[in-house]
């Protein structure tokens, strides 16, 4: 199972952020609308993202807290979405809908949004990723709080929740 350590943070300094990724020689992988279906779930989230770069079905576990925060992935790919969206739907419930455009950005093993989330503003996220057991959770945790720095990117700054929990976009279908 794929762990990732990642950090989102509240940002006015989209422009300076992208400015140092560049001068870091960040991969730019391109702008991404995602539309990210959030189903009801006993445990953990599970979410339908649908985007023109990412389509993914993903159920991941991580506790609420500010700072950097450990997540346990199962990620799928999904090549269709709207069958799977509308049986997702019937036996669940969708329970939020997040939308937003997204700036996708890799440095090695790290990757990089610039979000701007329809109803909720700008932010930052750093993802330190390990899909094939070369990374311990504290090397990702240190890969995490670096680039932090480097992009200046303050504790204060820092959420704890996820954009599903800010939004009031909801239905119970």
């Amino acid at each position: 199972m794929p762990l990732n350590v990642e950090i989102k943070a509240k940002t006015k300094r989209a422009n300076e952020i992208r400015k140092v990724l560049k001068e870091k020689g960040a991969r730019f992988v391109g702008i991404d609308h995602q539309i990210d279906t959030y189903f009801v779930c006993n445990q953990g989230r599970l979410k339908l993202r649908e985007g023109n770069i990412e389509n993914n079905l993903i159920f991941y576990q991580r506790s609420d807290q500010e700072g950097p925060k450990t997540s346990k992935i199962i990620l799928h790919a999904v090549q269709e979405s709207t069958s799977l969206k509308a049986a997702l739907g019937a036996a669940y419930g969708i329970w939020k809908v997040v939308d937003k455009k997204r700036e996708i950005y890799f440095i090695d093993n790290v990757k990089f949004h610039i979000d701007q989330v329809k109803e909720l503003g700008a932010f930052v996220e750093i993802e330190a990723i390990d899909t094939d057991g070369k990374f311990m959770e504290d090397d990702l945790l240190v890969q995490c709080q670096h680039f932090m720095e480097v992009l200046g990117i303050r504790e204060s700054d820092l959420l704890a929740s996820s954009y599903s929990d800010m939004v009031s976009t909801s239905t119970t279908s």
